[in-house]
């Protein structure tokens, strides 16, 4: 049954050719073929147009009622099996849109956190810059203090320098 899904599935997805009907109706019935080909097969082989019917016996016009009226009944059981599989690869055809549209949903909320996280990231890399440029200046400032502060020591330090031998202090 699993291997019979599987051959439809691939039917509907071949492309129809145009010598054949796309519509799956049964063929008129004929009283005396006895191998009556439905059209409706479902399987990857093309369809096979039906064979020659047999020659029909001798007088034998009620076993062609009765052959009729048997292959009436296996024709309806087909069709019954036909039409149940068709219903089974509706519901499975059903069954794909749903999961591929769960799916779809699913990939769309990903794509949303992604997009979410990214912004974030991008915030926060900024933020992080601004931290370190204002750091860095801090670190310029002091640095500048420091020579401020050490080129003032040099000054003070340079005014107390005096000459022992004319007692004058020492200007830079």
């Amino acid at each position: 049954m699993e291997e019979q899904g599987n051959r439809e599935e691939l039917q509907l997805l071949l492309p129809a050719p145009a010598t054949q009907p796309t519509c799956n109706s049964p063929v008129p019935n004929r009283n005396s073929d006895l191998n009556l080909d439905l059209g409706l097969s479902m399987s990857i082989d093309p369809l096979q147009p039906p064979s020659s019917p047999p020659p029909p016996p001798n007088g034998s016009q009620k076993s062609n009622i009765s052959n009729a009226n048997s292959n009436s009944s296996s024709n309806s059981s087909e069709n019954n099996e036909v039409i149940q599989g068709m219903e089974e690869l509706k519901q499975q055809t059903a069954e794909q849109v749903r999961l591929a549209a769960a799916e779809r949903a699913y990939a769309e909320r990903v794509r949303e956190m992604a997009r979410r996280e990214l912004e974030i990231a991008e915030r926060e890399f900024a933020r992080a810059r601004l931290i370190w440029e204002r750091a860095r200046a801090e670190v310029q400032r002091v640095e500048r203090m420091k020579e401020m502060s050490a080129s003032r020591r040099i000054n003070t330090a340079s005014l107390e320098i005096t000459c022992h031998a004319c007692m004058q202090r020492f200007c830079p």
